[in-house]
This record gives C-alpha cells, sequence and structure tokens, in this order.
C-alpha cells in the first residue's frame, strides 16, 4: 500500500466515526475526506495506478 492509499484509508475512517461521535470536527475531517479523493482522482487522469 503506498501512503495515498493509506491516507484516503485513514481519512475515510476518521469521516466515519466523526460522523457519529465528534460532530465539531465533522467539517475538517469532511474536508481532508475531499481534498484525498481529488489527489487519487488526479493520480488516475495522469494515467498513474492510484494504488502503487
Amino acid at each position: 500500500m503506498t501512503t495515498i492509499v493509506k491516507l484516503a484509508i485513514l481519512l475515510f475512517g476518521l469521516w466515519f466515526f466523526s460522523f457519529f461521535i465528534f460532530h465539531i470536527a465533522g467539517f475538517l475531517i469532511h474536508l481532508l475526506l475531499v481534498v484525498a479523493i481529488i489527489m487519487i482522482l488526479v493520480r488516475i487522469i495522469q494515467g498513474k495506478n492510484p494504488l502503487k
């Protein structure tokens, strides 16, 4: 697993838990999740494998 995939998994996990537990940090985690998804999409558009 690459760093980007680990980061995406971490952010998804944080987002999931914040949705139910940490409502205060929800906005920040949603923002970071969107940034992670955009980074993965940019790698796909560039023709790179997002899992390597």
